[in-house]
């Protein structure tokens, strides 16, 4: 139940915020957030999460009180170079799951104004765009780890279970 709870905070927070901010606007489905920890001196770091749109939308912006700068970015490779700059909006279809992930879109805090430490969470609020133009906002509470949740169902450790 340990390594599943991050995950169920995030979402949880998310369907909380989001009813009465968002109003007839359905949120997308987010699944397993997380925050890169960073250290003390570090002024950077990413988010990652899986995002799935019930109607047509874009992910339009993001901003968090822990870092000075918040952006949207891609990272793809240019040539035999890999190069990261920020993007002004991410399409989410619907139905399909868009994943922010380390290497590829993702969301990069900068300025940061603590170290991230593992266990610890982050506000974070996502401005999403719905097909009409009309932009909302999707408050998130993200668990800050080290590396990426595993995927897929999570099995208790083999010692778990001791009297």
């Amino acid at each position: 139940m340990k390594k599943i709870a991050p995950t169920l905070l995030a979402v949880g927070a998310a369907l909380m915020t989001a009813a009465p901010v968002l109003g007839q606007f359905l949120p997308p489905r987010v699944e397993g957030a997380w925050v890169r920890s960073a250290v003390p001196g570090q002024q950077g770091t990413g988010a990652f999460m899986k995002l799935t749109a019930n109607e047509p939308m874009q992910l339009v912006g993001v901003s968090t009180p822990v870092a000075g700068v918040a952006e949207l970015h891609e990272m793809k490779v240019e040539g035999d170079v890999m190069r990261m700059r920020a993007i002004g909006k991410l399409e989410l279809p619907p139905g399909r799951t868009v994943e922010l992930k380390p290497g590829g879109y993702h969301l990069m805090l900068m300025d940061l104004k603590q170290p991230l430490a593992q266990g610890a969470t982050v506000p974070i609020s996502l401005v999403l765009r719905d097909s009409k133009g009309v932009e909302s906002k999707l408050d998130l509470s993200v668990p800050v780890r080290v590396a990426a949740p595993p995927s897929g169902p999570v099995a208790a450790p083999a010692d778990a279970h001791k009297h």
